[in-house]
């Protein structure tokens, strides 16, 4: 798809008129100077303040267009907008729950409807290959949007038989007003993940997209007022953590919170609960997940689920096998084998569908240097690298695929979570070993085995202190599993019926019931 066509559209008041210009091989664009603006109770809006912030091409470092910048005042008019619209009696309050689920049967429809078009807007904005666009991310984000439509007439409550002459029962209501803030490295993934359990729920939602990678969560906003979601219901608002973000998370008037991104910024979204009204909050933070690799296992496939569990996404996915444990036995033959397969991953124009891996995200360059900076220190504390290790073109943010081997479990780069392709490789002899050291971090996402062997299959994911455990495959999502941390990982779960807790409260009814008298 390397001749696609980018359409850009302006969404709000004051013009209507798109532009269209055909992307070369190269990606480089025609800088379109236009405003995207704030999603504020169905109405496109300026930002109080007049702000606006650039949006990045990282293949190419360009200005693609400006975006208005939410802060503080936005947040305000956001969450009356949401307030107004989850009170009693409102729409969306009174709104059958079956029709709840068929307006999110209609936003999955529209998705999948532009689905070429939301795949290129993502590539050209988060620099992720076309391919992954299409073929992964936008299919997961309809099958989200709809497994969670299924749920919305089927959340139900209880009949609890209490002592005494009572009828006692259950209720699973919407907590209210759910502040959501999603990351820069899965846009629509991520935004679908928030949406899907809340709305269902029958919740309102004020959301904070990342700076780093507005524009497709803007265009589902338009698709959210396109399929007839009440004023208020969803507002979408990008803009910068520290003002923006911050301001969601210490609102008085946000019930719940929900957040997907660092363990540092996890840690201000809990204190800010904790300082402001108590707010719900569910946190989905970093990793640095171990993947093992035994002597039984089937060595090609192992290889080729080690190399994608890294360099997936750039190595940009917060469950990412960062921390590869191989077997002593196979070690040399894995490392050999893995080399070999990095050299030959195809780093380039994220347009080509021959494209394996694209550039990083990043902003203002912060990203880029942070993980050659990595890359040095691995070096530097003795690690062997043995391939990659530096930018791989003079344009845009891409790193080359970067392998060390000869890693000790105190370096920096087994601790520390670097969000980039720079894999580590690292030996081990027996099951008790790899599993102290596998369970020795402040993380407690993800983490994988690879065997043919049942038994230590089971000893070893039992053992694991991680939210999810992948036995011979990575990165195998469904919208029905569940999928959270462990430890610094976070707290709450994400996906499957247990995605629905987060978004409920449980009430209690007693009643009374009458006797008659003998």
């Amino acid at each position: 798809h390397r001749c696609c066509v980018l359409q850009v559209l302006w969404w709000g008041p004051r013009l209507a008129a798109s532009s269209t210009e055909r992307l070369p091989t190269s990606c480089h664009l025609h800088i379109i100077l236009i405003v995207f603006q704030l999603f504020i109770n169905n109405q496109w809006q300026d930002a109080q303040s007049g702000k606006t912030f650039p949006t990045i091409n990282p293949s190419t470092g360009e200005v693609i267009c400006h975006v208005a910048e939410a802060d503080k005042t936005d947040v305000d008019r956001a969450v009356k907008a949401a307030r107004a619209a989850f009170r009693l009696g409102s729409p969306w309050r009174r709104m059958d729950a079956s029709d709840r689920g068929l307006l999110l049967t209609r936003l999955a429809d529209a998705i999948e409807r532009d689905a070429g078009y939301l795949a290129e807007l993502e590539t050209l904005d988060n620099g992720k290959p076309y391919a992954i666009s299409y073929c992964v991310d936008i299919p997961n984000v309809v099958k989200c949007l709809r497994y969670y439509a299924g749920w919305a007439d089927k959340w139900e409550g209880k009949t609890i038989p209490i002592d005494g002459d009572y009828f006692c029962y259950t209720r699973h209501e919407p907590i209210g007003v759910c502040g959501q803030i999603i990351p820069w490295n899965f846009p629509l993934l991520m935004q679908a993940w928030k949406l899907g359990p809340a709305l269902a729920t029958g919740n309102t939602i004020v959301m904070k997209v990342a700076e780093q990678t507005p524009l497709t969560a803007l265009y589902v906003a338009n698709l959210i007022k396109e399929v007839g979601f009440p004023e208020g219901v969803v507002n979408i608002l990008p803009g910068m953590g520290p003002s923006a973000g911050a301001a969601i998370a210490a609102h008085m008037d946000v019930d719940k919170l929900a957040f997907t991104g660092s363990t540092e910024v996890g840690h201000l979204i809990q204190q800010a609960s904790g300082s402001s009204n108590l707010k719900k909050v569910t946190l989905e933070l970093g990793g640095k997940s171990p993947n093992i690799i035994l002597s039984d296992a089937n060595m090609e496939e192992a290889v080729e689920q080690a190399h994608f569990a890294l360099f997936f996404n750039q190595g940009q996915c917060c469950c990412a096998g960062s921390r590869t444990y191989v077997q002593a036995d196979i070690y040399d033959e894995f490392v050999e084998r893995s080399v070999e397969r990095t050299k030959n991953r195809v780093t380039g124009d994220p347009f080509d569908l021959k494209t394996e891996h694209g550039p990083q995200v990043t902003w203002e360059t912060q990203l880029f240097k942070k993980i050659l900076n990595y890359i040095d220190i691995g070096k530097k504390e003795g690690a062997k690298m043995l391939c990659g290790g530096k930018a791989a073109s003079d344009k845009g943010y891409f790193i080359q695929p970067t392998v060390f081997g000869d890693v000790h479990d105190q370096m920096t780069i087994a601790r520390e979570e670097i969000f980039g392709p720079v894999m580590q490789i690292m030996k081990f002899k027996t099951l008790e070993e790899v599993l102290e050291r596998a369970n020795d971090t402040k993380y407690g996402l993800a983490a994988a085995v690879f065997t043919k062997d049942i038994d230590k299959a089971h000893y070893l994911s039992s053992g694991l202190r991680a939210g999810t455990v992948w036995i011979n495959c990575y990165d195998v999502f469904g919208a029905q599993a569940p999928f959270g941390g462990f430890k610094a990982s976070g707290n709450g779960r994400e996906l499957g019926e247990y995605g629905l807790d987060n978004y409920t409260e449980v009430k209690t009814v007693t009643i009374k019931v009458p006797q008659k008298n003998s």
